[in-house]
């Protein structure tokens, strides 16, 4: 593709849109990761007695383990709601940005 095409494609509406929608999801999704992620950092550094106790009387599980347990299933979930975003809305926009920028080339 030529550069020509490139900024037709980055001045159509549509790739902003696509831009700030895939953005504005994405850092949505980090925040959550982020913010989940150091808390319990900061809980090990803080309060490790808190994550230490058992989950239930005489449970060989403690509450770290099963909230790292679903921290770890949780950010696989947000990938995949991700992925799925991406595959179906945020291809579905890039074909049409793509197709209107062939359109204009011919």
């Amino acid at each position: 593709m030529s550069s020509a095409m490139y900024e037709r494609m980055r001045a159509n509406p549509k790739f902003q849109e696509l831009v700030t929608r895939r953005g504005r999801y994405a850092w949505t999704l980090a925040f959550i990761v982020l913010s989940m992620f150091y808390g319990f950092v900061m809980v090990v550094a803080f309060n490790p007695v808190a994550l230490g106790q058992p989950v239930s009387e005489g449970s060989m599980w403690t509450v770290g383990v099963v909230v790292e347990l679903f921290m770890f299933v949780f950010f696989w979930v947000l990938t995949a709601l991700y992925v799925r975003r991406a595959n179906s809305e945020f291809d579905a926009l890039t074909q049409e940005i793509v197709k209107e920028a062939w359109k204009e080339n011919k």
